[in-house]
């Protein structure tokens, strides 16, 4: 075998410092933009155990990936992921470790994740309605996430996000409750326009595209958005409002593409190492390692292999009919 590069370079040029590994497929909410509402998950066998998960973050640690962002479906609903956080927060290396959470299990895991050396935690929240949240997840209950993001508070997090998805005459109205209740707060917050991952019934993304640009112009009204060169390595274009320590982040996938500075790839539950969220670039991480157990040269090369398929961007189509049929829950949120 050739000498292996010591770090992971796309054809582009761009180096790949972070990745974002999903620990399960299963969530306690059915968000309407992510999955339908009777969503089939995986069989446990064909999901990576916690062990592979640990081997394969530690090669992507031993290739230069600085920053590990672990995902679902909803992370903390899979038994043992406590102790993964553990296990991969003590890789040397690793400069950061983060989670994505619909915050469902915060109220009792908070502490825990903080001890396990979780430096910051970002929060699924599309709505302060009890009845609009309900309705946008099918089953969520708000205000046991924001009881959640309270605990999460009390901790002491390096810092707090909320990534806020926003679809037309759903909550695109709240945008600017959103940015008051994050200030009130003193965290962060991402808007994101939806990603037409998956078919998912009785959802027309068309009719609820919401641009990031009528975001902004929703948000002037109410703040002053002060342009930032701020960023926490991930693709949100930041703004710091006015007198505040909250800055507002836009993540726009349609209205202004983010992938000449890509710097991350994703790997799925059942091991499946994508090179681009809106593309089927992916090599299968599940097969290498169970055919090669104990072997991480051979696994380390399968990633370096990879960089050579990891296409320029991806083109969504919001008005098309979806070319991804992967649900966001089985690609990793």
């Amino acid at each position: 075998m050739a000498a292996l590069s010591t770090q992971l370079i796309d054809r582009f040029g761009r180096r790949v410092s972070y990745v974002r590994i999903s620990i399960t497929d299963r969530c306690d909410f059915r968000c309407l933009y992510c999955m339908n509402e009777d969503t089939v998950f995986l069989p446990r066998a064909q999901i990576l155990t916690l062990e592979e998960i640990l081997t394969v973050a530690k090669a992507f640690v031993e290739l230069g990936v600085e920053k590990i962002r672990i995902t679902g479906g909803e992370p903390l609903v899979r038994k043992g992921a406590i102790d993964l956080l553990h296990e991969i927060g003590k890789l040397r290396g690793l400069r950061e470790l983060v989670l994505t959470t619909n915050g469902s299990q915060l109220e009792k895991t908070a502490p825990l994740l903080k001890s396990a050396g979780v430096k910051r935690i970002n929060v699924s929240l599309d709505s302060l309605k009890p009845d609009r949240f309900r309705e946008m997840t099918r089953v969520g209950d708000c205000a046991k996430v924001l009881r959640g993001i309270d605990a999460a508070l009390d901790v002491g997090f390096e810092r707090l996000k909320i990534n806020s998805v926003v679809l037309k005459n759903r909550n695109h109205d709240e945008v600017g409750d959103l940015v008051a209740y994050a200030i009130a707060k003193g965290i962060d917050i991402s808007f994101i326009e939806e990603m037409p991952l998956g078919l998912v019934e009785g959802h027309d993304r068309a009719s609820e595209y919401y641009s990031s640009d009528e975001i902004k112009r929703d948000l002037d009204q109410r703040f002053t958005l002060l342009p930032t060169p701020e960023t926490t390595g991930g693709p949100s274009r930041y703004y710091r409002v006015s007198g505040t320590n909250t800055r507002v982040g836009f993540i726009s996938p349609h209205s202004h593409n983010f992938c000449a500075s890509c710097n991350r790839v994703r790997v799925t539950a059942e091991g499946r190492l994508l090179l681009c969220l809106g593309n089927e670039h992916s090599i299968d991480l599940k097969r290498v390692l169970r055919a090669n157990p104990g072997d991480m040269p051979k696994l380390k090369h399968a990633i370096v292999e990879s960089m050579s398929i990891k296409p320029e961007r991806h083109h969504f189509d919001i008005k098309a009919q979806p070319v991804i049929f992967r649900h966001m829950n089985a690609t990793g949120g």
